[in-house]
């Protein structure tokens, strides 16, 4: 039990990085011995601190914390995560760069009669180095097998166990027998604190990319929604804009009337309908002929033309000064 000096100690170290840092890591460590936390603190110097601690001093630590904060501080909703085997990363770099070290820190592990599996447990096919006189055993956790080359091998691949099963006493003997390690140890990131947030470790998956396409997506959702009721917005005005022109094109051409926009159209449409077959059949040429080579010139074109359409590809982020 730490001494009066050292539990003070541990007090204002604690209160210190609450105060330090803004992001908090909150890992699980079920199993997770010493010298592999002491192995993560190495790897995570000069970007985070690893803490660990009693839940009822850590939960002390905290509110006392917020009571010199003035009685109100969001680091109070701390107290209802810090239950079972849990610990502190404290960190203000980016979360999901020290999520990675901790993924690279997990160490291989048997399966124990017991435990819940946390992945899919599966028996590759091939030679298990086992004497014939073991089939019956094979043979009771129904594994597959053949005698080849006076030894036992398994024939097909078997899922042993399912992600979230119970790992019988059989399969952990099966599994420690072929020399299998299904299981890794280390830390089990839970939560997220963030300036004031709380966060479920899940959001960490959320990539720029996702972000982004859904952005893009309520954008289009935004547009056609104006566009479908007439009322204007940043979203739907480039695409009125376009389908404004392509209506004045459709009705100069309707009724006769050209103006110097309109001299391509006329050629077009006052174009005689064989040379129009040629001149499609030779663009189409032109355009297999040349999809390998000029591929990077036509996404340069492609580009151009997009922008065109739309009427003004800054109000999507190209430079403008609107905004939503």
């Amino acid at each position: 039990m730490p001494s009066r000096e050292r539990k003070a100690e541990l007090f204002a170290r604690t209160k210190e990085l609450f105060a330090e840092y803004n992001k908090i890591l909150l890992v699980g460590a079920n199993n997770v011995g010493s010298k592999q936390i002491q192995q993560i603190r190495i790897a995570l110097r000069g970007q985070a601190v690893v803490l660990f601690g009693k839940n009822t001093m850590q939960r002390t630590i905290i509110r006392e914390f917020v009571e010199e904060q003035g009685g109100e501080h969001p680091i109070a909703a701390l107290t209802e995560h810090v239950v079972g085997n849990i610990g502190f990363i404290f960190t203000n770099d980016d979360v999901s760069k020290i999520r990675e070290v901790i993924d690279n820190n997990r160490v291989p592990a048997m399966a124990k009669a017991g435990q819940t599996a946390e992945v899919d447990v599966v028996v590759p096919p091939g030679p298990t180095g086992c004497d014939p006189g073991q089939t019956a055993w094979f043979q009771a956790l129904n594994v597959p097998t053949k005698i080849s080359r006076g030894q036992i091998e398994i024939v097909n691949e078997l899922k042993l166990v399912s992600k979230g099963e119970v790992v019988g006493g059989s399969e952990a003997a099966l599994l420690q027998r072929l020399d299998i390690r299904p299981f890794t140890y280390g830390f089990v990131l839970q939560s997220v604190y963030d300036k004031g947030n709380i966060f479920d470790a899940k959001v960490l998956d959320i990539t720029e990319a996702d972000l982004q396409a859904k952005f893009i997506n309520a954008v289009r959702r935004m547009a056609s929604i104006s566009l479908q009721v007439g009322y204007p917005t940043l979203a739907s005005l480039p695409h009125s804009v376009g389908n404004g022109v392509r209506t004045l094109i459709a009705v100069s051409a309707a009724a006769g009337y050209s103006f110097e926009q309109m001299e391509e159209w006329d050629k077009l449409l006052n174009m005689d309908p064989e040379e129009l077959a040629k001149l499609a059949a030779a663009s189409a040429a032109a355009g297999g002929a040349g999809a390998g080579a000029g591929e990077a010139a036509a996404e340069e074109e492609a580009e151009e033309e997009e922008e065109v359409d739309v009427g003004g590809g800054d109000l999507f982020g190209g430079g403008g000064d609107g905004g939503y």
